[in-house]
């Protein structure tokens, strides 16, 4: 993995790195307010984030907002594993690297199975983007059940 340069210097206060796995590993780290709220998350984009343009590059735009969308998800789906179904981005701006970039996301409706999310990113009070989706809520069968 290439060295990440330090980002804490432009990470606003009251925001904490949100433990990651698997692939959130590679593009992070991602942000969370200090208390926990679902609903916001951010980033801080770097070389590895960038284009031929020198901005962020758009899938690491739509990589972000699937990664807090996939979060408030989850919490909408009493923290119950989802996968996204169905996402829609709209970009308005560019993301200049070694910006941080915060996505406010609202959960529009929750079903027994689905959840319907909207989200907006912002980055020094400019909007970036907006996205709605569509994730589905999973139902694990048990270890050693048949398919």
């Amino acid at each position: 993995m290439p060295d990440v340069p330090v980002t804490n210097e432009i990470v606003p206060p009251g925001w904490v790195v949100r433990p990651g796995k698997a692939f959130n590993t590679h593009v992070g780290p991602f942000y969370q307010r200090e208390d926990g709220d679902a609903r916001r998350s951010g980033f801080v984009t770097d070389e590895r984030h960038g284009n031929k343009r020198d901005v962020t590059h758009g899938g690491m735009i739509a990589t972000a907002f699937d990664v807090a969308m996939g979060n408030a998800s989850w919490d909408a789906a009493k923290e119950q594993r989802c996968a996204t179904i169905q996402l829609n981005i709209t970009y308005l701006g560019a993301l200049t690297l070694h910006e941080f970039a915060e996505i406010e996301v609202e959960v529009t409706r929750a079903t027994r199975s689905l959840v319907f999310v909207r989200a907006v990113m912002t980055a020094g009070g400019r909007p970036i983007a907006t996205a709605d989706g569509v994730w589905k809520i999973l139902a694990w069968r048990e270890e050693g059940a048949q398919a």
